[in-house]
Parts: C-alpha cells; sequence; structure tokens
C-alpha cells in the first residue's frame, strides 16, 4: 500500500441545481439487536493475506445534488470517519438521498509491513457543510505509480487539491477487476455531448471461489461507455485461509436461529412445499427412457442414479394412481424444511445462507391480458420444483445486508432496510402462487410487459400457510468446512397450450403476446426439466442479479 503520490486526476461536475445540505438520512438499523454470535465471528476484521481490512459505516456528509428537485433521483456523498488507528481511507462514498444510510467503505492496512513515513492516518477535522447553494463538485482520483492501483475517489466542494496522503492506492497484484453495477445518477444529455454518471462497484471475480473484494466506493465519469475499462479497482483476497472469516457450524446454526426468514405461501395456494423424504416416502417413481413403468424411490433415496453429471436418461415423477397423484400434488407442509447451502460470497467478507425449499409439483400459470385473466391449464405445471432465497451475512459485524430473491430464471437483491420483519431480525419472504418464486412483498408482479399489460401473474400474500426457516432447516453444504452432500435432482416432460391462447386472441395482439412468450424462461414452457440445487449456476457462481 502506498499513501500519497504527486498527480491527482480532477473531474469536476458543474451542476446548477447541487445543493448542499447538512442533513443526511436516517441511519438503517435491524428491528432488534444482533444477537452475541459464538466466539470467533463477526471480530470486525478480515484478513485479506498481505492487508487487513475493517468496514466503516459512520460518515460525513460533504454534498448532496438535488437532480432537478426530484429527491428520488437526488445522491448525497460522504467521507468516512471514526476509521481506527493505523487503517487508512480508500475511496469516498455515495448513495441516493432518498434512501437510509446503509452502506459502508473498506478501509486497510498491511499485515506485515509497516507504511511509509506518513504511516499515520491522515483524518482532518471536517466538519458538516451547513446549506448553501454551490455550483461544483470536485471529484479527485489518484494517479497511482506503475503497479499500484486507487480504489476510489475523493469528493471537495472546493477546487484545492486534497492532501496527497489523504487516500491509499494498493499494490496491483493485491486488487481485482471491480464493474459498475447500480447506476445511481444520471444527469446531463448524451445528445448534448455531456453525460455525467454515478455508479455503484462490484467485484468482477464472485461466486463461492471469487476472490474479489467489494471495498464500498464508486465510480463516476462523463461519456463513459459500457464495457469499457473503469481506472479504479476493487480487493482481492490472497488469505489462503479462505474459510478465517467465514462462520463454523456452531456459528452457522446461530446466523440461521437468529435471522432464518418465514416463507409464507398464497392463502389459495394448492401445490405446496414438502420435505423431499416425504415426496419418496409417498410414491415418487424413478423412471428412465425405454422404460415404460417407472419404479418407486426408496425413502433414502439409495436407488437413485449416482453420477456428477446429468444424461437426460432418468426423471422423477408422480404415482401413477390418480388419487395418490393428487395427493403427492398438494405436499405436506408439516414435513417441509429448508434446505441450506451455506458459501463464502465477495472475496469471503460476506456469507450468502442460500435456503432451497422444495415443492412436489409446480401449478400452471394465470395470463393477464389488460383486465381479463386466463388460467392456463398445463402452462408452467411440472413435477418437482426447486426455489430459492439467499440471506447476505457480513463477516465484519455478523448484520444482515441484504436477501436475494429467485424469481424464475433471474431475481433480485433487496437490502436489509426495505424488507419485512416477523419477528426481531427475520424476515419474511413471499412465495408467489403456484409458480413459487420469491418476493419480498405481498403483491401481483407481473412477468412480463406491464406497458402491454400482458403477462404471467405471481400472487403473493400472507397467510397460514408458512414455513419457518430458522427452526425447519437442514445444512446441506458449506464446502468451505468440508461439508458436501447431493441434493436431489428432478425433471419432467410436459405440453404448452400456448399456441392455443395465442390463437385464441385479436389478431393486433397475437404478435406482441408471441414475442413476449418467446422471452419467457424455458422453466414456463415445459422445455426442460428443474434441475436440483447443484446443477444451477448459482451454486457456485454468484446469483443472477
Amino acid at each position: 500500500m502506498e499513501k500519497g503520490g504527486s498527480r491527482l486526476q480532477c473531474f469536476r461536475w458543474n451542476n446548477a441545481n447541487a445543493m448542499a445540505q447538512s442533513s443526511s438520512p436516517q441511519t438503517f438499523s435491524l428491528p432488534a439487536p444482533i444477537s452475541q454470535w459464538p466466539r470467533g465471528f463477526a471480530s470486525g476484521l478480515v484478513n485479506l493475506g498481505e492487508i487487513e481490512v475493517c468496514k466503516v459505516t459512520r460518515f460525513e456528509f460533504i454534498s448532496s445534488s438535488s437532480a432537478m428537485l426530484d429527491t428520488k433521483k437526488a445522491v448525497t456523498f460522504y467521507r468516512p470517519v471514526g476509521v481506527p488507528e493505523s487503517f487508512h481511507i480508500l475511496g469516498h462514498y455515495c448513495q441516493p438521498s432518498g434512501k437510509p444510510l446503509h452502506g459502508f467503505v473498506l478501509v486497510a492496512r498491511e499485515v506485515e509491513t509497516c507504511f511509509s513515513e506518513n504511516a499515520d492516518i491522515c483524518n482532518q477535522d471536517n466538519q458538516n457543510a451547513g446549506s448553501m447553494e454551490m455550483s461544483s463538485v470536485y471529484f479527485w482520483l489518484p494517479e497511482p505509480p506503475e503497479n499500484y492501483n486507487a480504489l476510489g475517489y475523493l469528493v471537495t466542494k472546493k477546487p484545492d487539491k486534497p492532501l496527497l496522503d489523504e487516500m491509499c492506492r494498493v499494490r496491483a497484484d493485491l486488487t481485482d477487476k471491480c464493474e459498475p453495477y447500480h447506476l445511481i445518477l444520471t444527469a446531463g444529455s448524451r445528445i448534448l455531448e455531456f453525460s455525467f454518471q454515478v455508479w455503484s462497484l462490484r467485484p468482477c471475480d464472485r461466486g463461492m471461489l471469487g476472490k474479489g473484494v467489494s471495498v464500498g466506493t464508486f465510480f463516476c465519469c462523463s461519456g463513459w461507455t459500457m464495457g469499457e475499462d473503469i481506472p479504479v479497482a476493487c480487493l482481492k483476497n490472497l488469505n489462503h485461509e479462505l474459510p478465517a472469516a467465514m462462520p463454523n457450524l456452531q456459528q452457522i446454526h446461530a446466523l440461521i436461529k437468529h435471522y432464518g426468514p418465514s416463507i409464507f405461501f398464497h392463502p389459495q395456494e394448492k401445490y405446496l412445499a414438502s420435505s423431499v423424504d416425504w415426496f419418496f416416502n409417498n410414491g415418487a417413481m424413478l423412471c428412465k427412457k425405454g422404460m415404460s413403468k417407472g419404479e418407486g424411490i426408496d425413502a433414502s433415496g439409495s436407488n437413485l442414479p449416482s453420477g456428477a453429471t446429468n444424461n437426460g436418461q432418468y426423471w422423477i415423477d408422480l404415482p401413477s394412481d390418480h388419487d395418490r397423484k393428487n395427493f403427492v400434488k398438494r405436499g405436506d407442509l408439516k414435513s417441509a424444511r429448508l434446505y441450506v447451502h451455506v458459501k463464502p460470497a465477495l472475496g469471503g467478507t460476506f456469507t450468502d445462507i442460500a435456503m432451497w425449499v422444495f415443492c412436489p409439483f409446480n401449478g400452471p400459470a394465470t395470463l393477464k391480458i389488460g383486465i381479463k385473466n386466463i388460467p392456463l391449464s398445463k402452462v408452467g405445471e411440472h413435477v418437482g420444483d426447486w426455489e430459492h432465497f439467499t440471506i447476505r451475512i457480513c463477516n465484519f459485524s455478523g448484520e444482515l445486508y441484504s436477501i436475494y430473491f429467485s424469481q424464475h430464471s433471474g431475481g433480485e437483491w433487496v437490502d436489509a432496510y426495505d424488507l419485512d420483519y416477523i419477528e426481531g431480525n427475520k424476515a419474511i419472504v413471499y412465495s408467489s402462487k403456484c409458480g413459487h418464486a420469491s418476493y419480498p412483498h405481498p403483491w401481483t408482479y407481473m412477468q412480463g410487459s406491464s406497458k402491454l399489460g400482458i403477462g404471467i401473474r405471481n400472487d403473493t400474500a400472507r397467510s397460514n400457510l408458512y414455513v419457518d426457516s430458522s427452526i425447519h432447516y437442514e445444512l446441506v453444504a458449506a464446502e468451505y468446512l468440508e461439508n458436501d452432500s447431493r441434493a436431489p435432482k428432478l425433471f419432467y416432460d410436459a405440453k404448452t397450450e400456448l399456441d392455443k391462447v395465442i390463437n385464441a386472441l385479436p389478431r393486433m395482439l397475437r404478435y406482441s403476446v408471441k414475442s413476449l412468450f418467446n422471452k419467457f424462461p424455458v422453466e414456463l414452457y415445459g422445455e426442460e426439466g428443474p434441475t436440483g440445487p447443484k446443477e444451477k449456476n448459482n451454486w457456485i457462481q454468484d446469483e443472477r442479479w
């Protein structure tokens, strides 16, 4: 790591509508105090190999943009305060003004060797700005020497150059590539050849094996094009003992007990969850290509085919008996549990707890065209449905940071401040009627075009039908603890009726609806069966976000 330097790049954003404000958004806190975790987890520090980092969540206001007086589009810039002794700032922080303050930036220090002569932290006594009109904000990016990278920007309200040793650069081999993630602010016009943008950042190398560590800083530019390289980097975890900051088995159970969400099914849901054991014990059949009749699956699953890959020769079906088939379709909520996969995220600075729920049957979809709802008798139906949500825990503090809601072939991360909570710090996950996709709030979500008013309905609501994952769960994998297990793979073969639906529509609607359906996930059409959790790309990779 290196402080100071001879040069700083300066970018000036001139916005007559920018206003400096002394007030800041309310800092978010979870509904209840965080548990005292078993010793050794959430120590506040993470060792990345040659450097050590800690998370700073206290900020001092620098400047805010009114964004044409639209508070929904305004952003605020902050500098971190309360930086621990011997740690060094890597950049400033930015977030939308209308959201609770919930971000962080990392500060760093070298583990074994000392800094240079200017090793002491430079933490100037800067006071909050008062309310005053401003026309410019200045962004400073250090021009690092060869083999060093900058990890963030400094923000000032005046054109005076900041102190050169106020922010550190990091040796290039200790950093990794990052990419713009969410567009926080856009101002100006590309038509007028001026467009100022501010983006949040995320590491390019993510997932269970990813080494990239998010610093929490931002990227700003004028005229940047998607795909171009950016002048800032993120950190890289080079600690060969990656699980060092990850929870051990006892700590995993404590986290699930404290944060495990309750998954609520729609009050009219016909096809509920069950355990895999219940499904096997109640007549699930193992079928094979070329065989006219399937065989019953052993209660322990011992007669399921083994192997690391799916050769497409086997699938699981419902019992052949009509009454038994309908019974199994409905599931058994009393036996249901969440199958848990724990894995490192963002270079081991966060823990992802992926919770998979199994439903013996996925019901048919409902097509919405304007105010008309068309129940589809086959579209969306398949045997065996795996869905999941993922809670992301900060390894510095043990705090719930966000939850990923898996929705068919995609999903969304929702920050902790925007969740519904049922008890303490336990959030609610709403499962959509028949399709079992996960959502953060009760609502009717459209899978399609809201502009055309055409799509598949995803209805969610609270009911007496729920599973508490903090109690009813089974830990099936945490590879970093060398505790891996295999999940069953379920497949189906179903016909679709979309052509009939499309042909029954007025001619002026047929083309729009057909084009829209072509963009829907294959799971909806029954073209491919839903594989088990370990065959999903997000078992190892990051979530689809």
